[in-house]
């Protein structure tokens, strides 16, 4: 529809502008901008604040933290996990021994017990972001660690002794790739469920 005419100054007429701009592509696009930016300015504090920066696929540079000696645990003091039917062995992970380091890796004790009262424990690590597994000591039913030399990295869902890992990893440890932070570990292995995550599968 044609606006309205209206006489000026000059005698000519111009067209009556319209008292609101539409906004330009420009604008648009600037805002477009300043959301994606603030968007990512919000996952990098979040890594930030959990320690996660550089320890993803994409750092080609990733180096693993020195870990620390095998800590002292406990065979009783224990958060069971939920492990598959057919898996008569107990396994529980000693809450006291959970650390995240600033690699990325959650390090922990599993405690193993049978129906004989034997108890195995392992101290090993998970690295969510290649989502694999490394045994850095194990110990028998004395307690007594034997560190693994120069121990590999493993799938934690390839073909393993045990799935431990494997549920330990998706039901506390891991946020899909990222290490979740320790009290939301500690809070996973007590209510037996990760708010982000769905139930392991082992089909």
């Amino acid at each position: 529809m044609d606006l309205p005419w209206v006489r000026i100054s000059n005698c000519r007429r111009a067209r009556r502008l319209s008292p609101t701009q539409a906004p330009t592509k420009h604008r648009t696009m600037t805002k477009l901008a300043y959301k994606s930016m603030a968007a990512a300015l919000a996952c990098c504090a979040a890594q930030l604040a959990w320690g996660q920066v550089g320890n993803g696929l994409d750092n080609l540079d990733w180096a693993e933290e020195k870990e620390p000696p095998p800590p002292a645990f406990s065979k009783t003091q224990v958060l069971p996990l939920d492990m598959p039917n057919y898996i008569s062995v107990r396994v529980g992970i000693d809450p006291t021994t959970v650390k995240v380091g600033l690699d990325g890796v959650v390090r922990y004790v599993a405690v193993m017990s049978n129906a004989t009262g034997t108890v195995n424990a392992v101290y090993e690590g998970i690295r969510c972001a290649s989502d694999q597994v490394k045994t850095y000591a194990r110990a028998g039913n004395s307690g007594e660690w034997t560190v693994a030399v120069e121990p590999p990295w493993r799938d934690v869902n390839g073909n393993q002794p045990s799935k431990h890992a494997f549920v330990f990893a998706r039901l506390a440890a891991c946020d899909v790739r990222v290490a979740n932070r320790l009290e939301d570990i500690l809070r996973a292995l007590q209510t037996q469920k990760n708010p982000r995550s769905t139930k392991p599968s082992f089909d």
